[in-house]
């Protein structure tokens, strides 16, 4: 819940345990005064609850539980790790009961948007098995280019394909590398991309919090980063990724799921068949790391790495990196 949406009177019956956060009339209630993130509704004077749909907000923020958890401060562009999509889609009665089976797999903070898409009138399946990847934070994406995790295409590329094709909005999306035809008129969301990109592109990344890292090891940690660990040969310069790095600024430069060591189910469903090199800025605060979520941690992530390149890296070295990680 933002806590900016609640009037006082509610945050004090909040804070004195006077409110019943399961029960469906403060649902309706909250809903009235816009303060679920990532829901919107439309309340009659009855208190009925007559219209309700998400936004980009219900997987792509979250709040910083200033208040109490799960209410707070809007933090837009930050992973809701929290949110099972799958089992809250599966409630829908106008799924099978085997499709409703493979959403409740997925678990909290992930999603296949491969799996199928909706065509307006029908869910139209993609792939299967199901293979879903982690909900990715969408800050600090401005100069990256390419910013979905297999650069099928631009920020409003997956804009258009998640916001008609996942969440049943009325436009026209075509891609017919991955065979999705989506006809409807008027499109209604083409129009609002551009202004949506805008937003998402003044996303900053959260700083490092004081404290949250050894500034010693980090610079230690920065010196490995750009020589002897080779990190950024693929995650350059400020936006900490080689993906616009080609002769050619609209044609990406990926990789082989084989050459970074990791699965290539996913990307086999994708536009490319390959991925682009992760930028890491905010980096501390979206753990697990890779697509599907293989890393748990950074030290994780710096000894798949090692491994997969042979650096042969000390301890000491190892903990040094993830000290500079954590301080981008």
């Amino acid at each position: 819940m933002d806590v900016d949406a609640l009037p006082p009177k509610v945050l004090k019956a909040l804070r004195n345990g006077q409110v019943d956060l399961t029960n469906p009339a403060v649902t309706v209630e909250l809903l009235r005064l816009n303060a679920v993130v990532g829901l919107m509704g439309t309340v009659d004077d009855q208190g009925t609850l007559t219209r309700v749909g998400i936004t980009c907000a219900l997987c792509h923020s979250s709040v910083d539980d200033s208040f109490a958890p799960g209410i707070g401060r809007r933090l837009d562009g930050w992973a809701n790790t929290d949110l099972d999509v799958g089992r809250i889609v599966a409630l829908s009665p106008a799924l099978d009961e085997d499709t409703k089976a493979v959403f409740r797999t997925w678990g909290p903070g992930r999603y296949d948007p491969r799996h199928h898409y909706f065509d307006g009138f029908n869910i139209r399946p993609l792939n299967s098995p199901t293979i879903p990847v982690v909900i990715p934070p969408i800050y600090g994406l401005r100069g990256v280019g390419f910013e979905t995790v297999t650069a099928d295409g631009p920020i409003s590329y997956w804009n258009s394909y998640v916001g008609i094709g996942q969440m049943g909005g009325k436009g026209t999306f075509i891609d017919p590398r991955i065979g999705v035809f989506i006809h409807q008129a008027p499109d209604l969301v083409t129009p609002k991309l551009p202004a949506l990109l805008e937003y998402q592109l003044g996303l900053l990344p959260p700083k490092a919090a004081p404290g949250s890292f050894d500034r010693k090891a980090a610079a230690r940690g920065e010196d490995l980063f750009r020589n002897e660990a080779r990190c950024s040969s693929c995650h350059q310069g400020r936006t900490f990724t080689d993906v616009l790095s080609g002769p050619n600024p609209q044609v990406p430069v990926l990789h082989d799921p084989t050459d970074v060591g990791t699965d290539a189910s996913y990307a086999e469903r994708s536009a490319t068949g390959q991925y682009r090199t992760t930028p890491l800025r905010g980096l501390q605060q979206h753990a697990p790391y890779f697509h599907d979520g293989s890393a748990p941690d950074l030290p994780s992530v710096v000894d798949h790495y090692d491994r997969q390149f042979g650096l042969g890296l000390t301890a000491r070295q190892k903990a040094d990196l993830v000290e500079y990680l954590k301080s981008l």
